[in-house]
């Protein structure tokens, strides 16, 4: 009998230390899942939710732009015909939309249909206007700029023309890079000697950074592409700043892009045509 109470009180100790352990390694258990769930959240906002805030505020009415005393869009057939009469009467954050950049032309032979009109309507209502040609790959730079400049006419108080380079050349050789480059060169050089003033060059900050970023290149004036940040990490010279792509503004249906421009009313002016 005494074994037996024995026995009785071992196997009680045991379901006592068993049961303390099954506890201990739920909690754990419990910690560890909880652990991972308040990384993988942490991830994600910072991943996906984060850089994107700005977007996602614009969107839904809480539009925050960077301050700056020279504002103006960029506009393209994607904002269909405008309302020039109300855009002249619009502003952005109490400040008059002065300048507007307008899309002309696009590889070889593709010509914007909204060109003429929109390119006229800013000089009626006295918006400093610029034009720019959209980059591609599939044909020459000597092509594309012959294109732009049969299609462009440029006068005195308009803007310097512009390069809008989105391409990417992540998964590109070297070899083939090198001639991207050249082939935007071969524009650059020829809107240069056509027009008599430095043509602008659009782009990303990463692209710009990666393969933009040397002694020949940096000879033009940039209009960086950069949005959802209070303001530019950028170090190196800038002109425009295209800080938003969800722009709302009276007159356009839908959205547009924003930009900022580097310096005073005064600078400005001086940055335009002279014949």
């Amino acid at each position: 009998m005494i074994l037996k109470k024995n026995d009785n009180r071992c196997s009680t100790e045991k379901e006592e230390r068993s049961s303390s352990f099954s506890g201990v390694s739920r909690k754990l258990l419990w910690v560890i899942l909880i652990s991972v769930v308040v990384g993988y959240c942490y991830f994600f906002y910072n991943k996906f939710v984060k850089p994107y805030s700005y977007r996602w505020k614009a969107l839904y009415g809480e539009v925050k732009y960077p301050g700056g005393d020279v504002r103006g869009i960029d506009i393209s057939h994607y904002q269909k015909k405008i309302n020039w009469e109300e855009l002249a009467k619009s502003n952005i954050q109490n400040t008059p939309i002065q300048f507007a950049y307008i899309k002309a032309t696009e590889g070889r032979d593709g010509f914007d249909e909204y060109f003429d009109y929109n390119f006229q309507m800013a000089k009626h209502h006295r918006i400093a206007r610029g034009a720019y040609h959209f980059f591609t790959t599939q044909s020459s730079g000597f092509d594309q700029a012959r294109h732009f400049c049969n299609h462009v006419k440029l006068e005195e108080g308009d803007l310097p023309p512009v390069l809008d380079i989105e391409i990417s050349m992540d998964e590109t050789s070297d070899a083939e890079s090198h001639k991207t480059k050249n082939e935007i060169l071969k524009w650059l050089a020829y809107v240069e000697n056509h027009y008599r003033v430095k043509p602008l060059i659009y782009a990303s900050y990463r692209f710009k950074e990666n393969y933009l970023n040397d002694s020949i290149f940096n000879q033009y004036p940039y209009w960086i592409a950069h949005y959802y940040v209070d303001s530019l990490e950028y170090t190196g010279d800038w002109v425009f700043w295209q800080h938003t792509d969800v722009g709302k503004i009276n007159g356009i249906e839908g959205l547009v892009d924003i930009d900022l421009f580097n310096g005073s009313i005064n600078s400005f002016r001086k940055l335009q045509i002279k014949k």
